[in-house]
């Protein structure tokens, strides 16, 4: 892993934020790049934590239910089957 992944995920846990945040931060951006419009540009390698630094900032101020990343992951899950 690398330091700057070392040190974002020691800020992340000195703030406080939770591994299920994270995690919802992390099935947001998955389900945002694989549902996307067909024709649209390739999408590079995510090479870093800090990729998903406004994700899972956007997720600390979402007043959504856990029902909603459930259906994400499902989602998620349906489109990498179906590549």
């Amino acid at each position: 892993m690398r330091r700057p992944d070392r040190v974002l995920a020691a800020q992340l846990y000195e703030r406080g934020v939770t591994l299920e945040a994270v995690e919802n931060a992390l099935v947001l951006a998955a389900t945002r790049r694989m549902i996307r419009p067909e024709g649209a540009a390739p999408l590079g390698t995510i090479r870093s934590l800090a990729y998903f630094s406004p994700v899972i900032e956007e997720v600390l101020q979402m007043q959504v239910s856990t029902e909603y990343f459930r259906y994400l992951r499902h989602k998620l899950q349906r489109a990498v089957l179906a590549q």
